[in-house]
């Protein structure tokens, strides 16, 4: 019986779960080796004598100082960071306020309304950035952080306003009801109440949103053209692959630091205060 009970585990969640874990961590380990791996490694023929092609023993910094030396990564580091952040304001802002609307306050198609704000979060952004290239020239923003910090929140805030929808309606109505017996304003009760309850899906809003404008590239690609100008993601892409030349290690330089603050983003916030504030809501 016992024998049984540890060969269905093993089937049916320990192989299961090893398999998940070297999918989802191979890649970053294969970024990470082709960023150290010399160039006389990379392009070495596969049947060559002491090919290694999942090590190397001559690792080098090479492709990170070329990274920083012949291109303009840092530029980029910080115009993607600056976008990231200013977007993710903006639509953290709009989504907790369109949130706490449409969970709390009564009033006719606030259902289907929240509905209709999440169906435009699930549009293609190939079908929007025609329409938005058309405004963003007319306001003469192209080429320019504001072409994406101001596009950037069509996406955010209808995902950010879905999530605080469903985290202000977890909370009791009774902690929002005592304040107002009070003498609390509706005002007074969000912003005392109610908002210090759901820092955790803020925050949890927050991450993800700072996370797909790091990521996004369609926007970046078709809004910004200056190498100043460019965010990470179109910076890597653009100017370190040539026509059908492609920088292997600057590649996967780029790719592994441009990773970092986002995995310091959700390592940071995620364990220091999302896991804490939940908990600390439930005891």
């Amino acid at each position: 019986m016992i024998e049984g009970a540890l060969w269905r585990r093993w089937v049916f969640y320990n192989i299961p779960l090893i398999l998940f874990v070297f999918v989802l961590l191979f890649p970053f380990y294969w970024m990470i080796i082709t960023t150290f791996r010399p160039d006389g490694e990379l392009y070495r023929p596969w049947n060559a004598v002491n090919y290694m092609p999942f090590w190397t023993n001559n690792p080098t910094i090479e492709h990170i100082l070329y990274l920083f030396e012949e291109t303009n990564f840092m530029r980029w580091m910080l115009n993607t960071m600056m976008i990231a952040f200013v977007s993710t304001i903006i639509s953290l802002f709009c989504g907790v306020l369109a949130g706490y609307a449409l969970a709390r306050l009564n009033f006719p198609y606030a259902g289907g309304l929240g509905t209709a704000i999440f169906v435009t979060y699930l549009v293609p952004q190939t079908l929007l950035f025609i329409p938005l290239a058309e405004i963003i020239r007319n306001f003469q923003l192209g080429d320019t952080p504001w072409s994406l910090i101001l596009t950037y929140p069509t996406f955010l805030i209808p995902f950010c306003t879905w999530l605080m929808m469903g985290y202000f309606k977890a909370i009791p109505k009774e902690l929002e009801e005592c304040a107002r017996i009070d003498g609390a304003s509706r005002w007074k009760a969000m912003l005392y109440i109610v908002i210090p309850v759901a820092v955790p899906g803020i925050l949890s809003s927050g991450i993800i949103a700072f996370t797909l404008s790091w990521n996004e590239f369609i926007y970046a690609l078709v809004f910004l053209s200056s190498p100043d100008q460019k965010t990470v993601p179109v910076g890597v892409t653009s100017e370190l692959i040539r026509g059908d030349v492609f920088f292997w290690g600057p590649l996967m330089a780029g790719a592994l630091l441009g990773s970092i603050p986002v995995a310091i983003v959700y390592s940071f916030f995620v364990e220091h205060y999302v896991s804490g504030l939940t908990g600390s809501v439930k005891g």
